[in-house]
């Protein structure tokens, strides 16, 4: 079973969200506010099977404190995943495993504690193994200049610390057996793991910051954040192409208003998403 969970939402600059296409192009497809910012979502995937219950990342959490909560445009103070957890009758404890597809802290923020005042954060999810690729736990342990402010610096002494870390080398994961592959990406950050879900609707890839939402999937488009935009592009058209022709799906991290789209091309062989759903579960 496959349930989409919201976690705290943010509001970033459009312009860095969409890299170099211009506001006039940009704005027609997520209009912005009075501050230039658009609305984010980060959402989680939640897969259930065989007894085991897996989240696909936590999102940006409520971690950080009041006055960096409003840099980075976090919405909310308490900790949505939580609550989501919650409306399904669970709690962070009642997952079995954790993947992330990198250590940024929008994507992985939302394994800490919310933020009080005085107090360390904590690690949550206890009973869960916490699955991350190889090159992306590097990154995340000696951070680029350009990125550092990126991750969470007492993150990854937490998660080593745990004795239930699973650092990936290959395209699969010993902890989530079959039925889980994983895609790499280089263009937005070292090891970026794409999962692809073997689903009965057709094969489902979390395109974390690959493809961040529905307007993304348009080839030209990247972000700002972006390493290599070239490269992401090339690397984008490889993963559309394939999953358009195996008849995939989309999950989108980041998307306001669609959570999961199927990949299609149009007249003019262009990718876009279509028959998109603003929830699954």
């Amino acid at each position: 079973r496959l349930r989409s969970l919201l976690g705290n939402s943010q509001r970033l600059d459009g312009g860095a969200m969409f890299g170099n296409a211009p506001k006039a192009l940009w704005s027609r497809w997520i209009t912005p506010d009075d501050r230039n910012r658009i609305p984010l979502a980060c959402r989680c995937l939640l897969v259930e099977v065989g007894g085991r219950r897996i989240l696909l990342e936590t999102g940006i959490g409520a971690f950080f404190d009041p006055e960096i909560r409003d840099r980075y445009g976090v919405v909310e103070a308490e900790h949505v995943l939580l609550a989501s957890l919650a409306a399904l009758g669970l709690t962070h404890e009642d997952i079995d495993v954790v993947v992330l597809s990198h250590l940024h802290f929008d994507h992985a923020g939302g394994l800490l504690s919310a933020w009080e005042f005085g107090v360390a954060p904590r690690l949550l999810f206890p009973r869960a193994t916490y699955v991350v690729g190889d090159e992306a736990w590097e990154r995340a342990t000696t951070p680029h200049a350009r990125d550092r402010a990126s991750f969470v610096p007492e993150l990854n002494a937490l998660l080593a610390a745990s004795g239930r870390l699973e650092v990936v080398a290959g395209d699969r994961s010993a902890t989530l057996g079959d039925g889980f592959r994983f895609h790499r990406s280089e263009g937005h950050t070292p090891g970026l793991l794409l999962t692809e879900i073997a689903a009965p609707q057709g094969p489902l890839v979390f395109a974390a910051d690959l493809i961040p939402g529905a307007p993304w999937v348009h080839l030209p488009i990247t972000m700002g954040y972006d390493r290599f935009p070239e490269r992401l592009i090339e690397e984008k058209d490889a993963l559309l192409t394939d999953l358009e022709g195996r008849g995939g799906w989309l999950f989108f991290t980041h998307d306001a208003e669609i959570a999961a789209a199927r990949v299609a091309r149009d007249a003019r062989g262009r990718f876009f998403a279509a028959d998109g759903v603003a929830s699954l579960g």
